[in-house]
């Protein structure tokens, strides 16, 4: 009796006022979050400012700075080197190791292990895994003690720590994993009789990954690519640890200009790192169709 009293009423509904009252909770959420604070950081990036103050005034000085400075270009070309470097390293060896996971290892439970194997270091908080290079790559760390004690150098290399160096190897450390499992996430849904009908048509393993695997897992490495160039472009943690003083990026100058209360370039130089990524972004995008990665 209850079903046949309420039905009319939602029946009654306009499909159209259903979406619009679905979507809006979650487009008032977005434009709270992510529209106006954009926005407030869109118009303070236009003003002026003093030592720790903004005034209402239009002041154009602080765009033309950011988009003309040597020292931007100098420190977008630093970053894109290690996006480009990391990427160089990351893609190819998450590859190979959901490669070897998907296809190589017939053990469900070993593959389940392995998995959980290279997970492990992320359950740990970030700061506690750069702290943990130290003894490794510190003057007086493993790698420096073994150099001496086999007579190739004869005093510690401190290039090893706090360095470019440092920042490279804990970049593919860290998302050398989001490879791996976006790689492997697209090569289990290939069926393995495709595999099996290419190797009875008398292809060649090499020939297997390079003509069908490879071309089914690209939307996983796309994304995969996206999430190291989001995380390389706006990192400011892992350069302060790793590389010490000795390392700026584009991340680091906004820091920078925040610790000196200098809000309007922060805010620029904001607005044109966020333009970047999301170019970056959409040019990737077309490579893969995250909403069909996400439902099958």
């Amino acid at each position: 009796m209850l079903s046949s009293q309420t039905s009319p009423s939602r029946a009654a509904i306009p499909p159209k006022l259903a979406s619009v009252l679905q979507v809006t909770p979650m487009a008032l959420v977005f434009l709270l979050l992510v529209i106006v604070p954009l926005g407030l950081i869109f118009v303070v990036s236009f003003l002026d400012y003093n030592f720790a103050q903004v005034f209402p005034e239009l002041y154009l000085e602080t765009w033309v700075d950011v988009l003309t400075s040597d020292l931007t270009l100098a420190l977008y070309l630093k970053t894109f080197k290690f996006l480009v470097i990391v990427w160089v390293i990351t893609a190819p060896l998450g590859f190979a190791i959901a490669y070897f996971l998907a296809f190589h290892l017939r053990s469900t439970w070993l593959r389940t292990l392995l998995v959980t194997a290279i997970a492990i270091p992320f359950w740990t908080s970030g700061p506690i895994r750069m702290v943990s290079w130290v003894p490794l790559l510190g003057r007086e760390g493993v790698v420096n003690q073994a150099l001496m004690g086999m007579g190739i150098t004869d005093e510690p290399l401190g290039w090893l720590m706090y360095s470019e160096f440092a920042v490279l190897v804990a970049y593919v450390q860290m998302l050398t994993m989001p490879m791996i499992a976006t790689a492997l996430n697209s090569m289990a849904k290939i069926p393995p009789s495709v595999i099996q009908a290419a190797q009875d048509a008398g292809a060649s393993e090499w020939q297997i990954v390079r003509d069908l695997i490879f071309p089914l897992v690209r939307p996983g490495l796309a994304i995969g690519t996206i999430i190291v160039t989001t995380a390389i472009m706006g990192d400011v943690v892992m350069v302060k640890f790793m590389g010490g003083s000795q390392v700026n990026t584009v991340g680091m100058s906004i820091i920078t200009d925040l610790n000196a209360f200098m809000y309007p370039p922060a805010a620029a130089k904001s607005i044109l790192l966020l333009v970047v990524v999301l170019s970056i972004v959409i040019s990737l995008l077309r490579f893969a169709d995250i909403r069909k990665e996400l439902r099958s």
